[in-house]
């Protein structure tokens, strides 16, 4: 291996995988991919339902822990985050949701409104549905990202669809179409009933390029610098610390958690952390690792009426055997399914111009992500709100860079947030209630139809809320004195650094996160090839 590079890029998840990608196809530009975790051999990665199994992994997994949540009992909430090649693509749950154009238009950073970032949506895209691509300006063919439908329909789904409808909402067969409001199902990042990660998608297809270098199971403990200009890396990797240079640039993507914790090793961040952990100062900066978002979810998990559910295919073991021919030779069943088989997007208030909560709708219960499914038929459907009004932060508790940091998320400290929910279950209560589905509910198992009240609410959200996996904002972009990064995803105040991950987005986007960083990243790389001169990625 070389000792200097041009770009050294930090993070093999859904950003770094592109970065390499693009930046890589510059035959004269040497680049170094650095990745905590392994390689992506888990077999379960690449079938859609192993995120069940990857969950709580730590061969794969961070597994984080937050600290206790004021408002959730004082409970730790559990945060699983990729340590892998492809990251968080490679044991998330496979929903392919951009958001909401008027997301990307509130940013109100030059550069980085929707209609300047959906030729990156496109780009990056290579979607299977023929009805989707003709006369649509929306979507793209041909690209490394593979995105599907399911692999087929199930009546449950069908069922919440239609009572959905007969709520008063719409039908709505693209959530990434001309409108996100309404019930569908939801597509996923799948090819051939096999996942599609950016590692697979973007990184497997130029791994033989002579100017690309991938190191995994290298854990960055800090950027290098001379003064105020990013000259390298440090990481471990065997019991050894090793210094790379790079010429030209380095990239930190290791996402919303590993980026301020990163950043905050290296001596940029807030002055007080950074004198508490003894950890000379680089720049002070007071908002890397705050402002962090999250979508914070509750669930409805219902009986059902009929053995139809994932919970009855693992309760018989000729179901499970059944289950497993079917994905080995037709690539179908619930194997292949993502972690929202359908789904929805709704105003909790009809005053609303654009839908403030999303459902994943489920074929199976459990008590808790990560355990055992439940003994009897069920399925689940959430609620998770999407433009979050508290805010919570990220924060270095060593200087020792293999310690977790201490995530704060802060769930629902505003009023707004705890309204917003309470609507949201609501509302969700009149979908669940609807002809269509009522014959397959035997009961609501949680949280039970004792639960009426605002109070009652509450004490469930407490008792039970968690995250649903979408942190981000933690070096936040913009022209304001808050910012972390610039339009050009320069970190402020030094040289030679960029960041391009979910950390850079001033404010959680309205849907699940993966695709809007993969478009990102996809723009990254080209505003790097353009301030180089370099060729378009």
């Amino acid at each position: 291996m070389a000792d200097s590079y041009d770009t050294i890029i930090v993070g093999a998840g859904s950003a770094g995988c592109v970065l390499a990608n693009r930046l890589s196809a510059d035959p004269g530009h040497r680049v170094l991919l650095l990745e905590a975790g392994p390689r992506d051999t888990d077999p379960w990665i690449h079938i859609p339902l192993g995120y069940g199994k990857l969950f709580k992994k730590p061969s794969v997994n961070w597994s984080y822990w937050s600290e206790p949540e004021p408002q959730l009992n004082g409970r730790k909430i559990f945060t699983p985050r990729g340590k892998v090649l492809g990251g968080s693509s490679s044991i998330n749950g496979l929903v392919y949701t951009r958001g909401q154009p008027e997301d990307f238009d509130d940013w109100e950073t030059p550069g980085w409104s929707f209609g300047e970032l959906l030729p990156y949506f496109k780009k990056s895209e290579d979607q299977a549905r023929q009805d989707l691509l003709r006369g649509d300006a929306l979507h793209g063919r041909g690209g490394p990202l593979a995105v599907s439908d399911q692999n087929e329909p199930h009546e449950l789904c069908d069922a919440f669809i239609e009572a959905a409808v007969q709520a008063g909402h719409p039908r709505n067969p693209d959530f990434n179409g001309e409108q996100q409001e309404g019930a569908g199902y939801q597509q996923l990042t799948a090819r051939n009933g096999r996942r599609c990660s950016t590692a697979t998608g973007y990184l497997k297809p130029v791994l033989h390029r002579a100017n690309l270098t991938v190191v995994t199971d290298a854990l960055v403990s800090k950027v290098l610098f001379d003064g105020r200009k990013a000259v390298g890396v440090q990481y471990l990797k065997d019991s050894k610390k090793i210094e790379i240079k790079a010429d030209k640039e380095v990239i930190l993507s290791g996402g919303a958690i590993n980026t301020p914790q990163l950043l905050q090793l290296s001596g940029v961040g807030p002055a007080p952390l950074l004198r508490e952990h003894g950890i000379a100062a680089v720049l002070e900066q007071p908002d890397v690792g705050e402002h962090l978002q999250d979508h914070f979810q509750a669930r409805i998990v219902l009986k059902c009426t009929r053995p139809i559910t994932v919970n009855d295919d693992m309760q018989s073991w000729w179901r499970m055997v059944r289950m497993g021919l079917r994905y080995a030779l037709f690539r179908k069943g619930p194997l292949a399914v993502s972690a929202g088989y359908a789904g929805g997007f709704w105003r909790t208030r009809p005053e609303l111009k654009r839908p403030d909560v999303q459902t994943h709708f489920l074929t199976f219960s459990l008590d808790r992500m990560g355990e055992k499914l439940h003994p009897f038929p069920g399925f689940t459907a959430s609620i998770c709100q999407l433009r979050p009004t508290s805010r919570g932060s990220v924060h270095i508790r060593s200087a020792d860079p293999r310690t977790p940091p201490a995530i704060r998320y802060n769930y629902l400290a505003t009023e707004h947030d705890r309204r917003t929910m309470l609507e949201g279950m609501r509302l969700l209560r009149r979908i669940l209630g609807q002809p269509a589905i009522r014959p397959y509910i035997a009961s609501e198992h949680l949280p039970g139809a004792q639960v009426q009240s605002d109070d009652e609410w509450l004490a469930y959200f407490r008792a039970t809320g968690s995250t649903i996996y979408h942190p981000t904002c933690t070096a936040k972009m913009g022209t304001g004195a808050d910012a972390v990064v610039d339009s050009q995803l320069r970190v402020k105040g030094l040289e030679g650094l960029r960041v391009v991950d979910a950390s850079v987005m001033p404010a959680v986007i309205s849907g699940n996160t993966n695709a809007a960083v993969i478009a990102i990243a996809e723009k990254a790389a080209d505003l790097i090839h353009s301030a180089r001169g370099g060729i378009p990625s």
